[in-house]
């Protein structure tokens, strides 16, 4: 189970597809440890699998009970078509939990969602409201990036131009992948029965 851990986590950007097989692999041998179904959510995830990455991020969050996965979550549900439960999610009570890199993610997310349902203003003013300290490094570049996003689907192709006249493309190409690609360092000990978690799979996803 390890091994297909550290694998899917490895291979998350060269190859996503076969990150998903080995998540799966993970998840068949150890389906009630929150790290393993954290992976499968993800690869979920990066393979446009938007239904099912929802469904192991929601059951890693009954396992560990946190709600650091929030913005992924959201944006699964932009992926399925369904906006407005991504901005829902935002303005829960578990997203005041988030912290402050967390809750950029969610604003990017939620602007985005804005931009889905023709609301360009408010997919702007979101982005304002982030707080100048949360908006360095790369992840302030995504914000950027985010923000020429809404004025482009606004219909203000210059303004768009002007907010990354000055923003070097690789930098940039690597922040968006940064965001989406988890520690490799993944540990794992593996001291209980995985026969016997194989036969409880399906109470785990209960």
């Amino acid at each position: 189970m390890g091994a297909h851990l550290v694998m899917a986590g490895r291979l998350l950007d060269a190859d996503p597809e076969l990150a998903y097989a080995h998540a799966q692999a993970a998840v068949r041998r150890a389906g009630r440890i929150d790290v393993v179904r954290e992976a499968a959510g993800i690869a979920a995830y990066r393979t446009g699998r938007y239904a099912e990455a929802l469904r192991e991020l929601r059951t890693v969050r009954r396992l560990n009970g946190s709600s650091e996965h929030l913005p992924l979550m959201a944006d699964a549900e932009r992926g399925l078509g369904r906006p407005e439960r991504a901005i829902a999610l935002a303005g829960s009570e578990e997203a005041r939990t988030l912290d402050a890199e967390a809750r950029t993610e969610l604003a990017i997310v939620v602007s985005g969602a804005r931009t889905d349902l023709g609301e360009h203003d408010a997919a702007l003013v979101v982005l304002d409201r982030i707080p100048a300290s949360e908006r360095r490094g790369d992840l302030g570049l995504r914000v950027l990036q985010a923000r020429a996003v809404a004025l482009e689907a606004a219909g203000r192709s210059d303004e768009a131009a002007t907010v990354l006249a000055g923003v070097d493309p690789a930098a940039l190409e690597r922040a968006i992948g940064a965001a989406a690609t988890p520690d490799e360092d993944v540990v794992v000990f593996d001291a209980y029965d995985e026969s016997a978690d194989e036969g409880n799979e399906a109470e785990a996803d209960r």
